[in-house]
């Protein structure tokens, strides 16, 4: 996995320039250039944000790196088998998954639903279908989503409505990145409750990033910009030193 920059303005820009725009985030792991060319027209015409990855180990890099909302996911690919890239996300992930693969049997198919996908798409595919399923996994995810979480977070002048993916300071709305919003809501998850360095790096950046404590300065510091009316002294953001950080709940 890329190094996160030690520059927060600079890691913000890592996260691309649509970073802030409301479109799904998909990776797409691929390995045909037709395809993901294809693919890259249809999608990003229907609003969604697109990653393209043309190894199982480019893309799982950037699934860590980018949090997407969905994972489109060929089988066959050259370095790794789908169904070890399957396997590998659902150790730290819950991310849709839909397989869009030449391996059309039903054995397959009940392999990577095993595995930890969420549908199968055989090729060739009506992109028609392929639009269709995504919107039904993207339905389920939110759903679960909002049934497994308070749909809305107050603290002194911080409200964040997560069905919404809203955040206010005293009234006045706050543009989040995708990592850093993915930050806030686990940390909202434990509202009140220490969370240690190791559980963020691996709930956000994945298994491997567990000693990479330097991602989380950059991300913390950021959120303080944009949360904390006195960064160097955080009224929301505590740290509990060498342990992790806490969001205050009260």
């Amino acid at each position: 996995m890329p190094d996160v920059p030690d520059s927060p303005a600079i890691a913000a820009q890592e996260e691309g320039p649509d970073a802030q725009t409301s479109g799904p985030i998909v990776v797409l792991i691929e390995d045909e250039r037709p395809i993901r060319r294809f693919l890259r027209a249809s999608l990003t015409g229907q609003g969604y944000r697109l990653v393209e990855a043309a190894t199982g180990g480019e893309g799982l890099a950037e699934a860590a790196r980018r949090q997407p909302d969905i994972v489109i996911l060929d089988l066959g690919l050259p370095d790794i088998d789908g169904l070890d890239v399957i396997r590998r996300l659902r150790e730290w992930t819950a991310v849709p998954i839909i397989v869009l693969s030449a391996r059309g049997q039903e054995r397959d198919k009940i392999a990577a639903l095993d595995a930890g996908a969420d549908d199968y798409v055989s090729k060739p595919f009506g992109v028609g279908e392929l639009l269709a399923r995504m919107r039904v996994v993207l339905r389920h995810a939110a759903r679960n989503s909002t049934e497994t979480a308070e749909s809305t977070f107050c603290v002194g002048d911080l409200h964040v409505d997560l069905a919404l993916r809203r955040i206010t300071i005293a009234g006045s709305e706050v543009h989040l990145t995708p990592i850093e919003y993915r930050l806030l809501t686990m940390l909202i998850r434990y509202a009140g409750k220490v969370v240690t360095q190791q559980q963020l790096l691996k709930e956000i950046w994945g298994p491997q990033s567990t000693e990479q404590a330097h991602y989380l300065r950059v991300y913390v510091a950021q959120l303080r910009r944009k949360l904390e009316a006195d960064p160097a002294r955080p009224r929301y953001l505590l740290t509990e030193p060498g342990v992790g950080y806490r969001l205050t709940s009260e």
